[in-house]
């Protein structure tokens, strides 16, 4: 889409606001963020050191790994996986920064990361540090989609399985990635926090089924248990992002209810997450020692709500679920590993 002369205009005031206006914890005026270069502000438009999503091939790697080699696609399964991987870079690059294009038009980025909100770092949003124009944003978008679409189309053709849902599902992937918050907004209707965790089902599912060509209940489990990571620091970035997500007429669960409902609403999902594994374990899905492996992971959870909704300190919170994700990563890890050695 061809930016307006209403992007130019915002974009050259939020170089003013910024080179005027301190960000920080009560910091001086800030050093005008036109001179970070031109590649780290792709960089951050992409989002390339938040690498959360991307560890999804980590837990693939080591369920494909656990199985017996007659189920796997011997030599083309190293290179299946790292094409998706390839694939998962470019298209969650050009998924968050249309998300950042729209919260730049609508303003609820100009709001939410303005010089109201000390606890954000402006130049996280290139667009609203002025050190990205909005052309420049939307050509980098569709750049880094391609690319995804051409490494997943690549490692479909590769692969010498090609089961039918895994190959929908990495379509499903590519098209729904791209409407999070621009063409459909998902993210603008009510389907925030559902779309989170089902792109991090999709992202261990569909590679995992190029790789095998075969379902694997307790991977879905993990799957879900993977997407719960992202989930949970969205919804403490929503509790956080209130005023300026209604604004705009975002519908997060956060904007929708209460600040208690969405307490409650958040301490369900962290409840959930737990419970998830519970039940994996009491029905066989999951190997009986799977809900005590994840454990940690409760604990941590109830740490972060109390830092969010006890203490009130919601990006704090935010910031600790970032940990607690990769903790989730590492120990899916175990569990596929000790189901391998269970198994050998």
């Amino acid at each position: 889409m061809t930016p307006s002369t209403t992007d130019t205009a915002q974009a050259t005031a939020a170089t003013t606001t910024a080179a005027a206006t301190g960000v920080g914890d009560g910091a001086a005026p800030a050093t005008p963020p036109a001179t970070e270069s031109r590649l780290r502000a792709y960089a951050r438009l992409g989002k390339l050191d938040v690498y959360d999503y991307y560890l999804s091939i980590a837990v693939v790697v080591a369920a494909v790994v656990a199985l017996p080699a007659s189920q796997v696609a011997a030599g083309d399964a190293p290179w299946v996986l790292a094409l998706f991987l390839l694939g998962e870079v470019g298209v969650v690059m050009a998924m968050v920064a249309l998300d950042d294009l729209t919260g730049f038009r609508d303003g609820s980025d100009l709001a939410n990361y303005g010089p109201d909100n000390p606890l954000r770092n402006k130049l996280r949003k290139p667009l609203v540090a002025g050190t990205l124009t909005p052309r420049q944003a939307g050509g980098f978008a569709w750049l880094t989609a391609l690319a995804g679409a051409a490494a997943w189309a690549a490692a479909t053709a590769l692969s010498p399985h090609r089961p039918t849902w895994a190959v929908a599902l990495v379509v499903a992937l590519f098209v729904v990635s791209l409407q999070y918050s621009y063409g459909l907004k998902i993210s603008y209707h009510g389907f925030q926090e559902l779309f989170l965790v089902g792109l991090g089902v999709g992202l261990v599912l569909a590679p995992y089924g190029l790789a095998t060509g075969e379902f694997s209940g307790f991977l879905l489990v993990q799957g879900v248990l993977f997407g719960f990571g992202p989930l949970m620091f969205g919804v403490y970035s929503n509790t956080n992002d209130v005023a300026g997500d209604r604004a705009a007429g975002r519908l997060t669960v956060a904007c929708l209810v209460s600040h208690r409902g969405n307490a409650l609403f958040v301490g369900a999902l962290s409840a959930a997450e737990f419970l998830l594994g519970a039940v994996a374990s009491a029905t066989g899905v999951a190997p009986w020692w799977f809900v005590l492996l994840m454990l940690p992971v409760t604990a941590l959870r109830l740490r972060q709500y109390l830092i969010g909704f006890r203490t009130g300190e919601i990006m704090r919170a935010r910031r600790l679920g970032f940990a607690v994700h990769r903790v989730s990563v590492a120990l899916l890890l175990v569990a596929n590993v000790v189901a391998w050695a269970e198994g050998a």
